[in-house]
């Protein structure tokens, strides 16, 4: 079966070429830099895993509300994997904590309304699109609303996009773990 592709995104969908990062707008991690791969702590190879933390620049004066969108364009399908949806964010310089839980969130691919942690068999790398917009009007649907309704609501108010994209691919390689160390034999003094 053929992959949801990259035109499949949100972004795709909804943002003119001109308005990506439009007055500098501009969404980054602490936890990785765009292209760069996604830690384990935020995947299903960890077991205490959370969303990752993000930070974005101020958005053009004339916006009103923020929304975050995370997707794979890698998945089978006609339609990418959708990991987060978050509304509701003002409309100003912010970020969000590694595992903060958003003002109002929707349902993801698994209709869960939480960060969907990325699960990949090993040996294929897949791509997490993160993708904040910048809306001229409000979201005015109820938290666990699906992507479907989300576009939806965001058609002709977005104003302003930026994407951050991170790759994660999935190993049972041994990270080595401190679990097989012995620490009675480590020259710590270096002597």
């Amino acid at each position: 079966m053929a992959k949801a592709g990259h035109a499949s995104l949100a972004i795709a969908k909804l943002a003119e070429p001109g308005i990506i990062n439009a007055g500098g707008f501009k969404l980054t991690s602490p936890a990785f830099d765009d292209g760069e791969e996604l830690d384990p702590s935020f995947t299903a190879d960890e077991e205490d895993a959370v969303a990752p933390p993000l930070e974005w620049t101020a958005p053009p004066e004339d916006a009103v509300e923020l929304v975050l969108i995370v997707e794979d364009p890698d998945v089978s399908g006609s339609e990418p994997g959708c990991h987060w949806l978050v509304w509701g964010l003002a409309p100003q310089k912010g970020r969000l904590l590694e595992g903060e839980v958003p003002p109002r969130v929707g349902k993801n691919s698994q209709r869960n309304s939480e960060w969907l942690l990325p699960k990949l068999p090993e040996g294929e790398p897949h791509h997490y699109v993160f993708q904040l917009f910048a809306l001229d009007a409000p979201i005015e649907l109820s938290p666990g609303s699906d992507r479907e309704a989300l576009l939806e609501e965001m058609e002709d108010h977005v104003i302003a996009a930026t994407i951050l994209t991170a790759v994660y691919e999935h190993s049972d390689e041994d990270d080595g773990d401190w679990d097989d160390v012995d620490i009675e034999r480590i020259d710590f003094d270096g002597n």
